[in-house]
């Protein structure tokens, strides 16, 4: 029987709520159908937000979201998107479909829908093809209370007072479909855009994002750091608040990525490795971090993560409309469970994408929605959102192929402010079970409570059989005379657990 070890008395660092934050671009059916429906839609809909799904992202206490992109924010001009509908620029979508934009979804409903969730707000502004005017202006609109000609025009379309904007974004992949350019001269560019980033209600409340790196890129890191560092202001808070960084798990070859539904017990493997890469990447990158900001005031900010196959059969090729199984409820476990590990330095994370789009929690046709098994993983991990993490090892045995190899049980452990203890525990096996006792320093178990989400390995939710795959209760754990918890872990499972105070 393998042991899982907690000290619940060693509290290691706070869990931001933001690392379970997510991303919706426009791109594909995210945006359109699957969030916004417009008003005058027969599906049911507050100001335009679904309904359906505004309240399944509250259940699963969505904590921030991220827009308008991704690629689209370097190609989006925020004033094609404010005003009366029938007014607004419409453009063409050329990085995803090369579809009409009509724009009819622009500040003011992203302002809305974050409203109605609940969440805070992070924007991504136009570096690419954008301006520092264009980027000054758009926060002066936003956040202003004063009069000036962008807060009275805010004004002028319907909005009194000013929103709060919880995290700006200087562009977006700026080494890539951002700009194609060299570290060096994006961390100049992001020295002078941030510096218009004004804060204009005098509390700091902006955090200001700088673009990091795409996977492996260390040289990325270390040369934007460097640049924006050189005579860098004596006081760095409000300077970079955070350093973004991307990684998707990508099982085959970028032309040809795999079957989302497809697959078999090397393809999961090879998968899953994958997904576990990022713990090399946020310790590697946070090495470099810890160079120029060895107090950790710079969160890592992995805005970009998850699986990406290839999309659904018959679906358009630039929609990124994808299926969703149990694997990548593992993949979203155990990546969660690393950020959580890492939670000194990564402080937030937005899984790609929020709906229709990539390893998307809910899917939508029409009226119809279902939730994913990667909605599941976010709903029973929620109780981790600002808790303590405490120190824990758990006894693990390396499984796989000859080629790809990964510990047979992910896990994390917090504390959360009323002192009870979250327990989250993925068997990364499709086939083994996996007996597991869970002992504490000195605390003595009574009440328990669990749910897991369990499935075959390639099982996943239809909108003829939407629960195929779900949260259930689970019972298969007792507690011992010794106050420690023996657990039945099925294989390729989700579990959590909750210890109370």
């Amino acid at each position: 029987m393998a042991k899982l070890i907690i000290n619940e008395n060693k509290k290691l660092g706070k869990i931001n709520e933001e690392i379970y934050g997510h991303f919706s671009e426009h791109l594909g059916r995210c945006i359109y159908e699957g969030l916004y429906v417009g008003e005058n839609s027969e599906i049911p809909n507050v100001n335009g937000m679904r309904t359906d799904v505004v309240e399944a992202l509250k259940d699963m206490k969505i904590p921030v979201l991220r827009w308008p992109g991704g690629c689209f924010a370097d190609e989006y001009h925020w004033k094609d998107g404010i005003g009366p509908k029938e007014d607004r620029k419409k453009m063409i979508n050329t990085h995803w479909g090369g579809v009409l934009e009509d724009n009819s979804f622009g500040t003011h409903e992203f302002m809305e829908l974050c409203q109605q969730l609940g969440c805070k707000s992070y924007i991504n502004g136009n570096v690419g093809s954008g301006t520092v005017q264009e980027m000054s202006e758009w926060i002066e609109y936003m956040t202003f209370d004063g009069v000036s000609p962008m807060a009275d025009l805010r004004r002028k379309n319907g909005r009194e007072k000013p929103w709060k904007v919880d995290y700006f974004g200087v562009g977006n992949e700026n080494w890539g479909c951002g700009g194609n350019m060299t570290p060096e001269y994006y961390g100049n560019l992001y020295r002078r855009y941030q510096t218009y980033i004004r804060d204009y209600a005098g509390d700091g409340s902006i955090t200001k994002i700088c673009c990091g790196p795409n996977s492996d890129d260390y040289h990325w890191t270390e040369k934007v750091m460097e640049t924006a560092f050189d005579h860098a202001p004596e006081h760095l808070h409000g300077f970079m608040d955070g350093l973004s960084l991307h990684y998707y798990t990508v099982p085959g070859a970028w032309e040809h990525k795999g079957s989302a539904t497809q697959f078999d017990e090397k393809d999961w493997f090879c998968t899953l490795s994958k997904a576990y890469h990022i713990e090399e990447l946020v310790t590697k990158h946070g090495a470099i971090m810890d160079k120029y900001d060895p107090d950790k005031t710079i969160g890592l900010m992995v805005d970009e993560w998850g699986c990406w196959f290839d999309v659904e059969p018959g679906t358009n090729p630039g929609f990124l409309y994808q299926q969703n199984t149990m694997r990548d409820a593992l993949v979203a476990c155990l990546t969660l469970n690393i950020f959580n590990k890492h939670c000194d330095r990564v402080k937030m994370a937005n899984i790609a994408q929020l709906v229709n789009v990539l390893q998307s929690v809910i899917l939508t046709e029409g009226a119809k929605m279902l939730l994913t098994p990667t909605y599941y993983v976010f709903r029973m991990f929620k109780y981790h959102q600002n808790a303590q993490l405490l120190e824990s090892y758990m006894e693990t045995t390396e499984i796989g192929t000859d080629e790809y190899q990964v510990p047979d049980i992910s896990e994390s452990v917090s504390m959360d402010a009323e002192g009870n203890i979250h327990i989250t525990l993925g068997n990364l096996s499709p086939s083994a079970d996996k007996n597991i006792e869970i002992q504490f320093s000195d605390r003595k178990v009574s009440n328990v409570s669990a749910t897991i989400l369990k499935g075959d390995m390639t099982a996943f939710n239809t909108f003829d059989q939407p629960e195929n795959v779900k949260e259930k209760g689970f019972t298969a754990y007792s507690v011992t005379d010794q106050g420690s918890i023996k657990v039945e872990l099925p294989s390729c499972c989700v579990l959590h657990l909750e210890i109370k105070a």
